[in-house]
């Protein structure tokens, strides 16, 4: 039987999951771990349980001795899509309030580098989500790491997106003083006025509304066995990994994945993956700084 073909409540749903969440991921779950969770009563703990196993009478059992119930061998999720990018990510937030699944069990300790955030002015970027919104032209004060003034310049633009390189946050618009689409660094915006509606269409932002697919491969100078590290490293099929990006976001992939020292570094672990079809990801990198 399926999720859907049971008609549940939202909250009935989300008890269901969290229990298919504890027996992947912590080969266990008993009454208490959802009483505590969602301070539901006993026989809505035990009700919730006896429906997850007529839904899955296969995934889980009870062990009278551990008095808990646990996987069965051939445990399938029908509830949860299993996502080990997330559950890491859980773990590192532990300490947090939020409501995540893993409060009130043990868990190995998890940690990750500090992340240097960039200050994002709340004003600032809801004045641009609001003319993003309602199509409108922004002033705004910019400091350009290009511009030779000392001091940030005026600007019109017209914000229509927001993306992000994994490090900083942009704003995507039309630049009225350069007559193109273009990127815009989040915290490097001091004032900001909406001063006019737009006659900017956001769909005729092709680098933004298409993609490319890139493929990727090991760095054919690294060794056979090398090159089947970094094949099994990012689930590559028959050697080649597959991933659509928009044409924006192209500049940021090359740099975030070192994909540009491919020619310039003497050794190749330090650029482990190349681009197959490299033209083409060239051809679309330079339309889109044109």
């Amino acid at each position: 039987m399926q999720p859907n073909d049971l008609k549940l409540r939202w909250g009935v749903e989300q008890r269901l999951e969290f229990i298919e969440y504890r027996l992947f991921w912590e080969g266990y779950v008993n009454r208490g771990d959802i009483i505590d969770r969602y301070g539901v009563s006993v026989p809505q703990a035990s009700k919730d349980l006896a429906q997850y196993q007529e839904a899955a009478p296969d995934n889980l059992d009870y062990d009278r001795r551990a008095k808990k119930y646990v996987p069965l061998p051939g445990f399938k999720p029908i509830y949860l899509k299993p996502d080990a990018e997330d559950y890491l990510t859980k773990l590192v937030s532990r300490t947090s309030q939020s409501s995540d699944l893993l409060s009130g069990i043990e868990y190995p300790k998890a940690d990750m580098i500090p992340n240097l955030n960039r200050k994002l002015d709340p004003d600032v970027l809801r004045s641009l989500t609001t003319a993003s919104r309602h199509l409108q032209v922004v002033e705004v004060a910019y400091q350009s790491m290009t511009s030779e003034a000392s001091a940030p310049t005026l600007r019109k633009i017209s914000p229509h997106g927001f993306g992000s390189d994994g490090m900083r946050w942009h704003v995507r618009g039309y630049c009225h003083r350069d007559d193109i689409f273009k990127d815009f660094l989040i915290s490097r915006f001091h004032d900001i006025r909406a001063i006019e509606a737009s006659e900017i269409d956001p769909r005729t932002d092709l680098q933004w509304h298409s993609t490319l697919n890139v493929i990727l491969t090991p760095n054919p100078a690294l060794s056979e066995a090398q090159q089947d590290v970094i094949a099994a490293d990012y689930g590559m099929l028959n050697g080649r990994l597959e991933v659509d990006v928009r044409k924006s976001f192209l500049f940021y992939f090359l740099r975030r994945y070192r994909l540009d020292l491919t020619d310039l570094s003497p050794d190749p672990r330090e650029a482990p993956l190349v681009i197959e079809n490299r033209s083409a990801f060239e051809e679309a990198l330079v339309s889109n700084q044109n």
